[in-house]
C-alpha cells in the first residue's frame, strides 16, 4: 500500500506559515537533494485549497528555473480537498469535497503507484490523521525563531491533538533537522 507522507517546514517557535520568508538561507544542496528525492518517490500530491492556490500560481512558471523538480511539481497528480474550488487550472488536478476526503484519499492510497506527498500542515493534515491515513510526518525544523506567533501561523491548532513516535532524523550542515514521526493512533 502507498504511504502518505507529510512534509512541513517549521521554525523553532512553531511557525509554519510563509516559509518562503524564513527558509531560503537554509535550503542548500543537501536540502535540495532530499526534497527532490522525496518528490520523485511520490506520484501524487494531496493538498488543501490554500496550498493549491499558492502552488498553482507559482509552479507553472518555475519549470525553467527549477528543471526536473518543477516539471515534476506540475505533472504529478494533484488532489485538492476543497468545497469551494470548482474549476482547477493547474494540470492534472482532481477536486475532492471535504465530506468525501477520507474515502477518496483512502481509495487513492489503495491504488497502485508510488507514495503520496502532502506539503504543509493544516485542516487536510488533520483530516488525514483523524482518518488514519497519514503514515509519516516529516518536520523540517529550521534553526530560526520567526517571532510572529499568530495562532493561524503555528503548527498546533485548538481542538486538535495527536500522538506520534519517532521514526528517524536527518541533519543538514545548514542546521536544518528533519524529524520523521509516525502516528501512534493514540
Amino acid at each position: 500500500m502507498r504511504k502518505i507522507i507529510n512534509s512541513t517546514y517549521i521554525s523553532l517557535d512553531g511557525v509554519i506559515e510563509n516559509p518562503q520568508n524564513w527558509t531560503s538561507a537554509y535550503f542548500q544542496d543537501e536540502a535540495a537533494a532530499y526534497a527532490s528525492e522525496l518528490l520523485f518517490s511520490c506520484d501524487a500530491m494531496v493538498m488543501g485549497r490554500t496550498t493549491y492556490d499558492g502552488f498553482s500560481e507559482v509552479w507553472p512558471a518555475m519549470e525553467e528555473a527549477t528543471g526536473d523538480f518543477g516539471v515534476r511539481m506540475n505533472t504529478i497528480e494533484h488532489v485538492v480537498v476543497s468545497d469551494t474550488l470548482d474549476k482547477p487550472t493547474w494540470s492534472n488536478t482532481t477536486v475532492v469535497r471535504r465530506a468525501d476526503a477520507v474515502a477518496e484519499i483512502g481509495a487513492l492510497k489503495e491504488r497502485d503507484g508510488q507514495d503520496i506527498l502532502q506539503y504543509g500542515f493544516g485542516a487536510v493534515t488533520r483530516t488525514l490523521i483523524e482518518g488514519g491515513l497519514l503514515d509519516e510526518l516529516r518536520l523540517w525544523i529550521h534553526p530560526v525563531i520567526v517571532g510572529t506567533g499568530d495562532p493561524a501561523e503555528l503548527l498546533a491548532r485548538k481542538d486538535f491533538a495527536a500522538a506520534f513516535e519517532p521514526a528517524g532524523t536527518t541533519a543538514f550542515k545548514s542546521g536544518v533537522l528533519i524529524a520523521t514521526y509516525v502516528p501512534t493512533g493514540r
